[in-house]
């Protein structure tokens, strides 16, 4: 039987070596031709790029699928599905699940829940045991099973020596660790950022601090191991330095940054709305142009959408009863090309190849456009404006802080392993 042909045409092709006019033409889940006014195939799909950027699939670094265990929050399904017409081909599932992504039994139970979902869902496992931060998981058993990232995401490893431990066995098996950096001591109790507009408020506050030692404690480590680090969703403009700092001098590091940490600052909190409560929590202005800067210069590798989906019975809750967190996958991109004066090609990069690489993903996501790559693609309209509407999203949940904002920047189509997953802004399955 002959395999299906996709015909992207009329876009202009970006990814990371450049960018050219071309119709990309897919056969099975294989890119075969990347040429301007190719001929269309008879029986081929068209999907019309048209004033568009064909690019690699987006790629998120960090995402909260809450299955197994809080499946009224978000399934692997309804996640993927929404990753998908937020244009990524892969996310990677962190491991605060219950039971929690510790084992062997519960990587393999995630990918066949995974299986036949519009979007790749890798899995990041834990760095401890039930991620209580006590005794190392078995790192080595789940690396065989491809898991390249480890996190007790949530909460940071508060001890130094667990976390020299774990840096140790990581580098031995060419594994990436990923911390949450929180020193909990420090932000034990706190309902947001500590500073001017907490104490107006009367709110417990989660100091710069608290993220800054965790930063700091743990390039010592990496200094001393050599082992790989990357840092989830920094959010103040000292941790960043000394993240900057680092890779002056060599250090094997890597860092993202989520969306509402360069669009959102504490000030969010003045009408003790829970849906602006975050991990880490919304900063000041100066710590949003900071972000910002890091995201220009190079500094952070990726945006990733710390995606975290709560159904409105936790969110109506009282502010310091609520959890945190935000639903992210369907806006991340259209607020980054909306919000951020960076170029094009830097958003694209931050979004897909940079995080690929970091998650292990490559080249298969976010790799090359041309002929003989795997045919993930997402195919972007920049001047598409929208207006974010909760109801309208994919996601069981609609914790978005976005609901209302104007954004310019669609996608129209994703194709995953060559097929058309999003057509004309809408779930295929």
């Amino acid at each position: 039987m002959a395999e299906a042909v996709v015909v992207v045409r009329g876009g202009t092709v970006l990814d990371a070596t450049g960018e050219r006019r071309a119709d990309v033409v897919v056969e099975g889940q294989w890119i075969v031709a990347v040429e301007e006014g190719v001929p269309v195939p008879r029986g081929a799909t068209v999907l019309d790029a048209g004033g568009c950027v064909v690019a690699p699939g987006l790629v998120d670094l960090h995402c909260h699928l809450r299955q197994p265990g809080a499946e009224g929050s978000e399934t692997i399904e309804s996640g993927a599905r929404a990753a998908a017409l937020g244009g990524y081909t892969a996310v990677v599932a962190m491991p605060n699940t219950d039971p929690p992504i510790d084992s062997a039994s519960v990587v393999r139970d995630v990918r066949s829940l995974a299986s036949g979902v519009p979007c790749h869902v890798a899995v990041a496992g834990a760095i401890t045991v039930g991620r209580a931060g006590e005794r190392l998981a078995p790192m080595a058993e789940l690396a065989e099973l491809g898991v390249r990232l480890f996190t007790d995401d949530g909460t940071g490893v508060q001890s130094a020596s667990l976390m020299r431990r774990a840096l140790l066995y990581a580098g031995g098996l060419g594994v990436t660790l990923a911390q949450h950096c929180e020193e909990a001591s420090l932000a034990e109790g706190g309902v947001m950022h500590e500073g001017a507009v907490s104490s107006r408020l009367g709110l417990a506050g989660v100091p710069a601090l608290a993220e800054e030692l965790m930063v700091v404690r743990d390039l010592a480590l990496v200094r001393e191991t050599g082992a790989r680090l990357h840092f989830l969703h920094l959010s103040t403009a000292a941790a960043l330095d000394a993240v900057a700092r680092a890779k002056g001098v060599g250090l094997p590091v890597t860092a993202e940054v989520a969306p509402h940490h360069f669009t959102l600052t504490d000030d969010a909190l003045l009408g003790f709305d829970p849906v602006f409560k975050v991990s880490p929590p919304l900063r000041p202005e100066g710590d949003v142009a900071a972000v910002r800067a890091a995201l220009a210069d190079g500094t952070v590798d990726a945006i990733a959408t710390d995606h975290a989906p709560h159904p409105p019975e936790a969110k109506d809750r009282p502010i310091d009863e609520a959890p945190p967190g935000m639903v992210g996958l369907e806006t991340a991109l259209a607020l980054a090309m909306t919000e951020l004066e960076v170029p094009l090609h830097r958003v694209l990069a931050l979004l897909s190849w940079q995080p690929a690489a970091i998650a292990g993903l490559a080249p298969d996501h976010g790799g090359p456009i041309a002929p003989g790559a795997a045919a993930n693609l997402c195919v972007i309209d920049p001047a598409r404006p929208w207006v974010v509407d909760p109801a309208a999203l994919a996601s069981r949940s609609r914790n978005t802080p976005y609901a209302g904002r104007r954004l310019s920047a669609k996608v129209r189509h994703t194709v995953l392993a060559g097929e058309p997953v999003v057509v004309d802004g809408q779930a295929q399955r």
